[in-house]
């Protein structure tokens, strides 16, 4: 007998259509219900995304909140078109200026003589040296660049600190020089090695030259310093941007002429960062709101009765309206005393600007203190630096028993009452603070003993290198005679050093190479833990002390009880610490949405077990159907056979066989 070659083909009835019914029927409640679950689980993912975002929205704008300088911001007014001005609200203050520009400052410029090509003629060869300030530069001219095209090519490729142009006047060509910063002090100098033998006529190279004894160039603009008058004070600045003269203040100068500066307090800018805020924690309060709503008709929504959510939400409105420790009896204690208040029926806040305005105006100090980070020291001579992040609010001692010093050299023998600097003992070199090396050089002349002090000191200020490196020098005079040299910075890395002089320094002058006292850091207590001293800042790195990284620096010389620093930790720092820490790695959201990712997991893999399953019980039911099916066939067969043999004996038969219909 034959085997079955397709399911149903011995019963026509269990074939593969009634399978993958069967099959389809143990799948669907199964996957019906995966489907369920991972819609809801991804839904619930996305929900605290929304969350997370509306969170984390808020941090930057409190972060701005928490710095005491974000409650100084100032904005100045101008009566005239010849000033305008720029503040910088961390180191401006309030106040009125008058100001008289009499001059503006200008670059100056230079113009050669008329030449009737700019690529073939032949300038000269030789060398120019160009001199602008303090920086020198040699400029070879030769075959390469002997045109009017070529050396202002050359020029431009030097960093000289002129700019070269070629101007076509209709009747020629001019080489124009122009410095690139204003100011008499910017202006070139030209010296000329001309290779036809003449460094001053008007021939070859040489008509390029600019200088005291020889004029071959045409000077079109001057160079000139700006000079204005601020209240009355006289004041010479080489650019038009001037600045350092009022702190917090610079002034770009427009045109001559008088004008009178205000800077004001500018509480409208304050408020609007405090409203930035607001306006984040209001959207953020607006998503929670459509996440959780609850409605008789509708039921409730994707978060309605979360425990993360709350637990969120309760941690934000309680740093929001707790009154800020160190605050209990200041004239502001909390958010709600500067008109930030919560809307009882939606939660969200409401802010009243022009109360805030007016008690920054009316008490500057505690609004800053409510915001941001804040230490009061009882001695005027210690300064808050800063907290660490395991800084508690509280009131801490400070004991000093040992002030900061700063590193000096007493030259080894005196000066006499009356010196000549000249070519053999003009030059010293410094080191200062064991980092920075200075050289300088005197001007030759006839000096009392103060005024080569004073002469020291005017070359040291000017130094490039002490400039650079923001250090500075004291010269003076001690009661016997000697040179004294000291440290603008304090503490065991201060110092000042003689590293070399000239032939005769020693001799004629009284000072000759030397090491000098490094300085001592400040030394002592903070909170009755032994404390870290860095020149004069003192700082507490103390595990389990409540003060552990608070710093303070410590001025004047006194030992002993330096009173105490009452750290004020404001609404700011604590609320950006409690969204980092909801939206941090450890934070309740992270730990929500991996949670939710875990059940998305286990549904992938429930998924793959129904898979699994059901691909078993298709075989199982096409075996148990092939099986049926061949027996159906047999069944059939034998029917067949045994109507034929009934037949063929004269017998009659009718109907199907088995599993016919």
């Amino acid at each position: 007998m034959g085997g079955i070659s397709s399911l149903g083909v011995g019963s026509g009835v269990l074939n593969s259509d009634l399978v993958d019914k069967l099959v389809n029927a143990e799948r669907k409640p199964a996957e019906t219900r995966l489907n369920q679950e991972k819609k809801e689980t991804e839904a619930m993912i996305s929900a605290f995304g929304k969350v997370r975002s509306a969170v984390t929205d808020m941090r930057l704008p409190m972060r701005q909140l928490g710095s005491p300088d974000a409650m100084q911001a100032f904005s100045a007014s101008t009566s005239g078109d010849s000033v305008s001005v720029n503040v910088e609200s961390s180191s401006a203050s309030p106040g009125n200026y008058s100001l008289d520009v009499q001059q503006l400052a200008k670059s100056q410029s230079l113009a050669s003589g008329s030449f009737s090509d700019r690529n073939s003629t032949s300038v000269g060869q030789g060398t120019l040296t160009i001199q602008t300030g303090d920086n020198t530069t040699n400029i070879t001219v030769d075959g390469s660049n002997d045109t009017l095209q070529g050396l202002a090519n050359s020029i431009n490729e030097s960093g000289a600190g002129v700019s070269a142009g070629i101007i076509d006047t209709g009747n020629g060509y001019r080489l124009t020089l122009s410095a690139n910063e204003s100011g008499n002090a910017n202006g070139a100098t030209i010296s000329v090695s001309d290779s036809d033998g003449s460094d001053t006529d008007n021939a070859g190279l040489s008509q390029f030259a600019f200088n005291d004894t020889t004029k071959n160039l045409e000077e079109t603009v001057a160079a000139q310093d700006a000079k204005l008058s601020v209240n009355g004070i006289d004041v010479t600045r080489s650019s038009n941007n001037v600045e350092g003269v009022v702190d917090g203040l610079s002034f770009q100068l427009q045109d001559t002429g008088t004008t009178s500066v205000e800077v004001t307090q500018d509480t409208g800018a304050v408020a609007e960062k405090v409203q930035a805020f607001v306006d984040k924690f209001n959207a953020f309060k607006s998503t929670i709101n459509e996440l959780t709503a609850y409605s008789q008709d509708g039921g409730g929504s994707l978060l309605t009765g979360d425990s993360t959510v709350r637990t969120i939400q309760n941690q934000l409105r309680r740093e929001i309206g707790q009154i800020v420790p160190g605050l209990e009896n200041a004239s502001v204690r909390s958010l709600s005393d500067v008109g930030i208040t919560t809307n009882f029926q939606n939660g969200q806040l409401q802010f009243d600007s022009q109360k805030f305005q007016e008690q920054l105006k009316a008490n500057p100090d505690d609004v800053t203190a409510l915001f941001a980070e804040q230490g009061r020291t009882s001695d005027s001579q210690v300064e808050f630096k800063r907290s660490g992040i395991n800084t508690e609010p509280g009131e801490y001692s400070i004991n000093v028993t040992q002030a900061a010093t700063q590193g000096q050299l007493v030259s080894a023998t005196q000066t006499d009452a009356n010196v000549t600097v000249d070519a053999d003992n003009n030059s010293l070199t410094f080191q200062v603070d064991g980092e920075t090396s200075a050289s300088i050089e005197l001007t030759a002349g006839d000096y009392t003993r103060d005024e080569l002090a004073a002469e020291i000191q005017t070359q040291l200020n000017s130094n490039d290198a002490l400039n650079a490196a923001d250090r500075q020098v004291s010269v003076g005079v001690d009661s016997n005679n000697r040179l004294t040299f000291t440290s603008g910075s304090y503490g065991s890395d201060s110092n000042v050093s003689i590293t070399s002089v000239d032939t005769n320094t020693a001799a004629e002058l009284g000072i000759d190479t030397q090491t000098g006292t490094a300085g001592q850091d400040v030394a002592g207590t903070i909170n009755g833990a032994t404390a870290e001293g860095d020149g004069r800042v003192l700082f507490l790195d103390s595990d389990g002390n409540a003060a552990d990284g608070l710093q303070v620096q410590v001025n004047g010389s006194e030992t002993g009880n330096r009173g105490s620093v009452e750290f004020i930790q404001g609404v700011s720092e604590r609320i950006v610490d409690s969204i980092s820490s909801i939206v941090g790695a450890d934070g309740a959201l992270r730990s929500k949405t991996e949670s939710l990712n875990n059940e998305l997991d286990d549904i992938a893999q429930e998924r793959q077990d129904l898979n699994d399953r059901i691909q078993s019980y298709r075989e199982r039911l096409t075996s148990q159907f092939s099986a049926a099916d061949a027996r159906i066939a047999e069944f059939n067969s034998t029917q067949q056979f045994l109507s034929q043999r009934l037949g063929g004996s004269g017998g009659s038969s009718s109907g199907g066989g088995i599993g016919g219909g």
